[in-house]
């Protein structure tokens, strides 16, 4: 394992080669960062000059997001994969597999997506150390519990009948492109049926489910750590247990290694070393179980300074770093 870093492809427009020259300079060689534009429109040569782009700066592109992304239903560039509408789902499943094959021929060994109707459920912001801002959701806060998005009311059974419908297609590709595919989870958890839907991606348990719908060494998950503590009821105590099941089972295929204060339904993002969860101890456990994949900062909270988004994250590298070498590894990879 060894530290990574990921960037959508509207974040790369606004920052430009600066950045990228940046994260070189802060020790970081294996990213996930997704050239500008809908993936459906990507072409070989596209992804074969961002590749360029990005190895003229000394960094490596392990892994790009899937056009399924945690922006939620309404925005998402593949709704109907969701929505269950075929034929169009239909075709934009070609196309992911499409772009799983030409990631496979440029040697990019992984992809991450989302299969997310709500987005990303937050109440208002809270302060945090030195004022900092912390992205936060409070449950029993939330006003939008009856509002309902395009898909309407989703219960479980639908939801694992269009998450399998989509596995049963990619997942063959992926294994024959050798291209690992890493899901990430419902973030929040939420009490079902709330805004309509069962977020069957929510929980340890439906995770569980997840991975072994497809019985595939290349169908994992983008194991965001903060996400999942999310859904526990006491992290500090859960998470390891969650980590060594996934771990041991060889599905970890990249890892949000972020912190919360709190628990189910009840949540701070902070940074990493003040959360609830031993991040030392989990780190320990990753490299204990074999893990090989990037460990990335993510959520980082919104700080004061001329550059907030850049100097909070140069903090979570140097916080991965320090623990890479804390336990006599080499934090850069391959």
């Amino acid at each position: 394992m060894y530290i990574g870093t990921q960037l959508g492809g509207d974040k790369l427009e606004q920052l430009g080669d600066r950045y990228l020259r940046q994260l070189a300079q802060l020790g970081i060689r294996h990213v996930c960062i997704d050239p500008v534009g809908n993936p459906h429109d990507w072409t070989r040569d596209i992804l074969a000059r961002h590749v360029d782009r990005l190895a003229a700066v000394g960094l490596t592109l392990d892994m790009v997001q899937l056009p399924l992304a945690s922006s939620g239903i309404d925005r998402v560039d593949s709704p109907n994969i969701l929505l269950g509408k075929s034929p169009d789902r239909d075709g934009e499943i070609d196309s992911i597999c499409h772009l799983i094959e030409m990631l496979s021929d440029l040697g990019i060994g992984a992809a991450k997506y989302n299969l997310n109707l709500l987005g990303i459920p937050r109440t208002p912001s809270e302060r945090g150390r030195g004022g900092a801002v912390l992205s936060t959701f409070r449950h029993d806060q939330t006003t939008d519990d009856d509002v309902l998005t395009i898909a309407g009311h989703v219960d479980a059974d639908t939801f694992w009948e269009r998450v399998s419908y989509f596995l049963d297609r990619v997942v063959p590709v992926a294994a024959a492109s050798r291209v690992r595919l890493a899901c990430h989870p419902h973030d929040p958890l939420t009490r079902p049926g709330y805004r309509g839907v069962d977020r069957v991606l929510g929980t340890v348990e439906g995770l569980k489910t997840f991975v072994q719908i497809a019985q595939s060494p290349w169908h994992g998950l983008n194991f965001c750590q903060g996400t999942i503590a999310e859904g526990l009821e006491n992290p500090r105590d859960e998470i390891a247990d969650v980590i060594r099941w996934f771990g041991s089972r060889n599905k970890i295929f990249n890892v949000h290694f972020r912190n919360i204060k709190g628990a189910r339904h009840s949540f701070t993002e902070v940074f990493p070393d003040e959360g609830d969860m031993s991040m030392p101890e989990t780190f320990r456990l990753y490299h204990e179980l074999g893990v090989d994949c990037m460990i990335m900062p993510d959520h980082v909270p919104d700080i004061d300074g001329a550059a907030p988004y850049e100097t909070a994250f140069a903090f979570a590298f140097g916080y991965i770093i320090g623990l890479f070498q804390a336990n006599g590894l080499d934090p850069y990879g391959p």
